[in-house]
């Protein structure tokens, strides 16, 4: 793998790190505020989802070569983005989706 293919998967990496905490956060209300199976459930495929969608684009970038780094900097990109998207919890029109349940 040349240089330019590495580098470009680093920064795919640390951006799909800043992409998951969003989703997660964004998922908030179903992970950590349903039933029991619906967390279950909910949790599995949210997992499942967001592994699988980061290893197509992987290999559509560099032909599915992982690296300890790439995760590495998808867990930086995660921690990186994750107090700035946890604002998005407690947001007026996520609560009132959270009396209705």
């Amino acid at each position: 793998m040349n240089l330019e293919v590495q580098i470009q998967s680093m920064i795919f990496s640390f951006v799909y790190g800043l992409f998951f905490s969003f989703l997660l956060n964004l998922n908030y209300r179903v992970l950590f505020t349903s039933k029991k199976y619906i967390q279950v459930i909910g949790n599995l495929f949210f997992i499942i989802d967001n592994v699988l969608l980061y290893f197509i684009l992987l290999r559509y970038i560099n032909n599915g070569v992982l690296h300890l780094y790439f995760l590495l900097l998808v867990a930086l990109g995660f921690f990186a983005g994750n107090p700035t998207t946890k604002k998005i919890r407690f947001k007026k029109w996520f609560s009132s989706f959270r009396k209705n349940s």
